[in-house]
């Protein structure tokens, strides 16, 4: 499936690492436990807290993404950084012939993120979008359960996290995460990957107490029209305005309903006494996640996503970030 390598020769995938934060962290553990890759080195975004995460799993501190990615001894780049850089360090990473694992988004922009899949198959190279939503365990109850509620016509997803004081952090930085349902994608991959194509998007948006960098609150409420006539509206918020938490995830059918509060499901149907839904932990994820990543690298062995799956629900976000900037429906069938 990709060019011969050394390393895979050598039953060792040998890995840079850019970020230091605690999706980086994780990625890191999982990478140490399997004795199908090598942790090279890791680039961050401050020398001190680098050189502190080196230490504890004792590997290298370079100065620069851009060097890490020119390493010889290095197959595969491990992106866990903010958002805005995303685009770039995959591209480069690329061009240099290294595999490539990042979070979502792939790209804030949508042409650079076609660009970086096209780049990657023209160099026989892996580009592995992360969504760990898909593995955890409110998603795989919810697909293990969808056809129960008979024909889908609404859903409701709302994540909601208030934070007082906000963090000054880059999740709150309109550069570094960018606009909330691209920065936050998984929140309608979700939708995307258990309801299909779709076909209008209507957006609103809103920050509180701006500066000029940081916000310290944000407000965003998309609906989606799907190809199938299904109905979603998905709220995203976080921040000092904001008073009560939710995490919630409602699926409204024509024989019943799935209701997902936090980490507590529940099926209603109409007459009868609600019955429960277990829901698997979220813990361990970074760790499946990298072994199957292994496991496709060495054995060809699919992907649970694409990275065309991650760019289709990439331009849905966009239509949702354009319908708030406009105030006008898009309709997909344009993008």
């Amino acid at each position: 499936m990709y060019n011969s390598e050394a390393a895979l020769e050598k039953a060792r995938v040998r890995v840079g690492l850019v970020g230091t934060g605690y999706a980086a962290k994780l990625r890191a553990e999982a990478l140490l436990h399997d004795e199908r890759s090598q942790l090279i080195a890791v680039v961050g975004h401050t020398r001190e807290k680098t050189e502190t995460f080196a230490r504890e799993y004792q590997i290298e501190v370079l100065s620069t993404w851009q060097e890490l990615v020119e390493r010889e001894d290095i197959d595969l780049v491990a992106i866990s950084t903010i958002n805005r850089d995303h685009g770039a360090i995959s591209r480069a990473a690329l061009a240099n012939s290294k595999h490539v694992i990042i979070e979502y988004p792939l790209s804030l922009d949508v042409v650079e993120a076609e660009e970086l899949i096209a780049l990657a198959k023209a160099q026989k190279k892996l580009l592995h979008v992360e969504h760990l939503e898909l593995l955890g365990g409110l998603h795989q109850a919810l697909k293990q359960n969808l056809s129960k509620v008979g024909e889908v016509f609404y859903v409701r997803y709302s994540t909601i996290n208030p934070q007082n004081p906000a963090p000054r952090k880059w999740t709150y930085n309109h550069e570094f995460f960018g606009f909330p349902l691209i920065g936050a994608l998984s929140r309608l991959h979700r939708l995307t990957d258990l309801f299909g194509k779709v076909f209008t998007v209507n957006c609103h948006q809103r920050y509180w107490k701006i500066e000029p960098e940081y916000y310290q609150t944000c407000l965003c409420i998309s609906q989606l029209c799907f190809d199938s006539g299904l109905l979603a509206q998905v709220v995203y918020g976080k921040g000092e305005s904001i008073w009560q938490s939710e995490r919630k995830f409602e699926v409204h059918g024509e024989k019943g309903g799935l209701i997902f509060d936090g980490d507590t499901g529940i099926f209603v149907q109409p007459g009868e006494t609600t019955s429960s839904i277990e829901v698997g932990p979220r813990r361990g994820l970074f760790a499946k996640d990298t072994s199957m990543v292994l496991d496709h690298l060495f054995d060809g062995t699919p992907l649970y996503v694409t990275p065309e799956e991650s760019l289709y629900t990439l331009k849905v976000a966009d239509a949702a970030q354009r319908a708030a900037q406009t105030g006008l429906t898009m309709f997909m069938k344009d993008i």
